[in-house]
């Protein structure tokens, strides 16, 4: 992916790392609903609460697959365009914990998230404007 062996590999390796944790923990909240509420921060006492949980489920999920995708087959600006914008996930999830539950350490589980994509996609970044 472009800007040199240097730094590409690891990098690379770093995201899909990101991406498969984000895969498994989707994978987790769709099959064990409960605990993946519990992770997230809000508790879900079965019945259509579940569901939401398994919707937030497929939605990391989703986010792993596409990370994956765009870190083995795209460049590094797509990558990094992408995985700028996928900030807004965790900062939305910060907003709804607060609003929901209030001051939580589950906070700084999204907070950590927000910021591992905010330094991957800098780290990612083509070195170099495109010609």
């Amino acid at each position: 992916m472009g800007s040199g062996p240097d730094r590409s590999g690891w990098i690379i390796f770093i995201v899909l790392a990101v991406a498969g944790a984000f895969g498994f923990l989707g994978l987790c909240f769709v099959v064990a609903p409960r605990t993946g509420a519990a992770l997230f921060g809000i508790p879900a006492e079965g019945g259509p609460a579940e569901d939401y949980v398994r919707a937030i489920g497929f939605r990391d999920l989703t986010l792993g697959v596409y990370i994956s995708a765009l870190a083995l087959w795209s460049c590094r600006r797509a990558l990094s365009i992408v995985l700028g914008a996928t900030v807004i996930i965790p900062i939305c999830d910060l907003v709804l914990l607060v609003s929901v539950v209030g001051l939580t350490w589950h906070l700084i589980v999204h907070a950590a998230s927000a910021a591992c994509f905010t330094a991957l996609a800098f780290l990612v970044r083509p070195l170099h404007a495109p010609k």
